[in-house]
């Protein structure tokens, strides 16, 4: 890539990014209703037109950011050893981005509110999954090319994605809910930690089973 080439692309994602960044603090200040694209634009300093360019409307952008992070995790869990499982592969890149990242999500005070956002704010959800599901098919991808496996005619790699997206689904879940004082690593591990525990089995005792007579 030439030195133009470089500086043009980083102006692209600095472009995009301020658009992002305006569309979350704005919607965060106000609600979604009350912000329009023609706002978005004002604060990012861009035109209407430009918006346009990188995005189909305010919902895009408010969940882009989101695209970001998930790159920054596939592209750990394509580095990681090729003799870890997908599960531990997946665990491992997901702790990578939230050690090492700075702007990893724990570390943002405004992340909680922008994903607490996210479940409660219906026409937000289509946007939130079709970033969702592009970094999955990353994810499957990698994978596969880790297993040495065909990700479309092997259902493997997108059943292992499916647990280790899950897991992380849910410690997120559990660390925007109010009163929750774990960390998002911490409940990370604690989730990777139970997929991969064996449950017991359900015991009855023959006190629980006997009926006890009725009296008439």
């Amino acid at each position: 890539m030439s030195r133009n080439q470089g500086r043009r692309t980083r102006k692209v994602q600095e472009s995009r990014e301020a658009m992002a960044n305006a569309a979350v603090d704005l919607v965060l200040a106000h609600g979604l209703d009350q912000v329009t694209v023609e706002t978005i634009s004002e604060r990012a300093d861009v035109s209407r037109r430009t918006f346009s360019r990188y995005f189909s409307g305010k919902e895009d952008a408010v969940v882009d950011a989101l695209r970001a992070d998930f790159a920054r995790i596939n592209a750990a869990l394509a580095g990681r050893p090729a003799e870890e499982s997908p599960l531990t592969a997946y665990h491992r890149a997901l702790r990578s981005w939230l050690d090492d990242e700075p702007a990893a999500w724990h570390r943002l005070p405004r992340t909680g509110d922008l994903l607490r956002l996210l479940h409660e704010e219906p026409s937000l959800l289509p946007a939130y999954l079709r970033v969702q599901d592009e970094a999955e098919t990353e994810s499957v991808a990698i994978v596969a090319r880790r297993l040495g496996l065909d990700a479309e005619n092997d259902l493997r790699p997108a059943l292992a994605v499916s647990l280790a997206v899950g897991a992380f689904g849910t410690a997120v879940r559990f660390w925007i809910a109010p009163g929750e004082r774990r960390g998002l690593p911490q409940l990370i591990d604690e989730t990777f930690a139970a997929l991969a525990a064996e449950p017991a089995p359900r015991t009855t005792t023959a006190a629980s089973t006997t009926k006890t007579p009725t009296t008439t």
